[in-house]
């Protein structure tokens, strides 16, 4: 994948690439015969053979048979070198023979950007060649062989799915936990600062405006609350100005980790005896994982539960190492809205040990290598016990229904 790089503090070298949800940049279509006369739209989403970089880019070209008439060259670029922020600019191309050229202004940080291209047809392909300025950097461009798409294909290989479910049957395929808003650009500061203060966890990643966010004018911010509180939270949202759409999303939860048991034993009222639940998770998983619990409690902002377990060391009994086992757990409803049943997840267990005998302490450090760190901990069959204990259901993937 390539990409034309407009760096406005160093010359750096044009690459053009494939925007997200487009078809792959090494491949090359033959512009479609039309109509003598005809018109149609072309685009161009990559533009090959020059140095690295990271623009995305995409010149939409209107053609009167073989003749140019019109075209725009929309640009989505890093404000600086290795930053993730990204800076957009769209210009309107004057058309003189094979000569593009025209002038605008960076939409985020009001740099003057200049354009000037020759374009030449080689067979099926074409070259281009020319300069792009932004502020005070200037992008020496030389592209040859540069396959082009027709609308249909432009506007096939596009994606807008923004993972947002805004009314999920259950929590199959979306998590209790998580939820997202998509909001315009003009309101996402107001919107994020009046988070502050509140039980709620922003993913860092979804700060970040990416080319879609800046093309859309809409930024997907994605969170993690309580999950008793998030259908009411998610309602506030909706009513925000800026809002255009709100609802649950992929979160921690993963179906193959997760049970589905009866909600009546572990109410209190139209609450879940979230206390009770944990003191009987952490008493299964005390003995599958052979620990005495230390410790368990909510997270108030998402609702995610800790369960802190000790057991000896085994590795070398004489020092009396001591094993310190995390487990991660989520508790709900097994849908939106009022249900007799909840449902449980219980991630994998991370087990850190250290020195905690008395008097001089011997440091110890992991340091295991890259393949062993990627495989599962052995969590001894928590999640059968667990299911087995509570009464509770496994999800069959394979049939997509509880079992």
């Amino acid at each position: 994948m390539r990409a034309l790089l407009f760096c406005p503090t160093a010359l750096l070298a044009a690459l053009f690439v494939i925007s997200p949800g487009l078809v792959s940049a090494q491949m090359k279509l033959s512009p479609k015969a039309t109509a003598p006369g005809g018109t149609e739209t072309r685009y161009f989403t990559s533009i090959d053979g020059l140095m690295d970089g990271n623009a995305d880019v995409i010149l939409k070209e209107t053609r009167q048979g073989k003749t140019v008439t019109a075209a725009v060259l929309d640009v989505c670029y890093p404000v600086s070198k290795n930053s993730d922020r990204k800076d957009r600019f769209v210009v309107n191309l004057q058309i003189s023979g094979q000569t593009m050229s025209g002038t605008t202004t960076s939409i985020g940080a009001k740099a003057p950007v200049t354009v000037k291209l020759t374009r030449k047809p080689t067979g099926d392909t074409f070259e281009f060649r020319g300069q792009i300025g932004i502020g005070q950097a200037v992008t020496e461009v030389t592209s040859p062989d540069n396959g082009d798409l027709s609308e249909k294909e432009f506007l096939d290989n596009q994606t807008s799915d923004d993972g947002i479910t805004p009314q999920p049957k259950d929590f199959t395929e979306v998590s209790p936990e998580a939820i997202a808003v998509k909001v315009k650009l003009d309101n996402a500061t107001d919107f994020l600062k009046s988070l502050k203060g509140q039980d709620v966890e922003v993913t860092l990643a979804s700060l970040s405006v990416g080319c879609d966010a800046l093309r859309a004018g809409e930024q997907t911010i994605n969170m993690s609350v309580d999950p008793e509180r998030a259908a009411a939270l998610l309602a506030k949202f909706k009513a925000m100005p800026g809002v255009t759409a709100a609802g649950w999303t992929a979160g921690i939860a993963e179906m193959d980790r997760t049970i589905r048991i009866g909600a009546a034993d572990w109410r209190d009222g139209d609450k879940i005896n979230r206390d009770k639940l944990a003191s009987a998770i952490a008493g299964v998983l005390s003995r599958t994982l052979a620990a005495k619990p230390v410790s368990q409690g909510f997270n108030p902002a998402t609702g995610k539960l800790k369960l802190v377990f000790k057991r000896p060391n085994q590795d070398f009994p004489a020092l009396e190492l001591t094993d310190t086992i995390e487990v991660y757990g989520l508790v709900s409803a097994d849908k939106p809205g009022t249900s007799d049943k909840l449902m449980v997840w219980i991630g994998s267990p991370s087990t850190t040990t250290a020195d905690e005998s008395s008097g001089a302490k011997l440091t110890v450090s992991d340091d295991a290598t890259a393949d062993e760190e990627g495989d599962q901990p052995d969590d001894n069959g928590s999640i059968e016990a667990l299911a087995k204990e509570l009464k509770g259901q496994r999800w069959d993937a394979d049939k997509s229904v509880w079992k």
